[in-house]
């Protein structure tokens, strides 16, 4: 049921999430309670639980929308023919556009010390597959620097470092060419040349729709 003098709404679970998502970004995780979560929300705490069992619940699935859209993409380009580079360019672009999109910060939530508990061993087995997905790309690359699991730590630095831009940031307005510049800066770390990024980024720009996030 919904609080008395709500506004309606046709789906119960997205009010909550987008309640949870603004608390525990700004409240804190610990600090925050089902009630707090419910009369933002606007509906009775009693309905938060028609759709998640525990608040840990509501973390968690808030957690999978970070990781489940890029992973996605991350397998539709597994299954392409373009040149590493080119997917490679392609996933780091939906990435941090993911994680820099929307009013909250979500990714910060990967900080706290809850997400190592096994409630949430999906939401961090499915950010293995992803961190995965990035090293097949780098291994398939190839080229003279460095080692693969080594330059994957380091890309996949460079595109989670939004969650800590928007975290630190005064205010928050995404920039329309951060995605882009992060990607090419991850195939500098890759080693290669400013030719052979713009060439991948070219490369890359057709294929963007493709894979879009879903």
């Amino acid at each position: 049921p919904r609080a008395t003098g709500a506004p309606p709404s046709a789906d119960t679970a997205a009010d909550v999430l987008d309640a949870a998502a603004a608390l525990f970004c700004t409240e804190g995780y610990g600090s925050t309670s089902t009630r707090a979560i419910a009369e933002r929300a606007g509906v009775r705490q009693a309905s938060i639980y028609h759709h998640f069992a525990t608040k840990a619940d509501i973390l968690h699935a808030l957690l999978l929308t970070t990781v489940r859209p890029s992973l996605a993409v991350a397998d539709a380009l597994a299954a392409r023919t373009e040149p590493a580079a080119v997917r490679l360019w392609v996933l780091c672009h939906r990435d941090v556009t993911l994680l820099s999109a929307g009013p909250h910060n979500l990714g910060a939530l990967y900080l706290l010390p809850e997400v190592s508990g096994e409630a949430f061993a999906e939401f961090r087995g499915l950010h293995r597959s992803l961190h995965a997905r990035y090293q097949e790309l780098i291994t398939d690359h190839g080229g003279p620097v460095g080692d693969p699991p080594a330059l994957t730590g380091l890309v996949l630095g460079l595109v989670e470092s939004v969650i800590l831009r928007r975290r630190y940031g005064a205010t928050w307005e995404p920039v329309p060419d951060l995605a882009p510049c992060v990607a090419d800066a991850a195939l500098r770390v890759l080693g290669l040349s400013e030719a052979d990024v713009a060439s991948a980024r070219a490369g890359a720009e057709p294929l963007l729709a493709d894979v879009a996030t879903p």
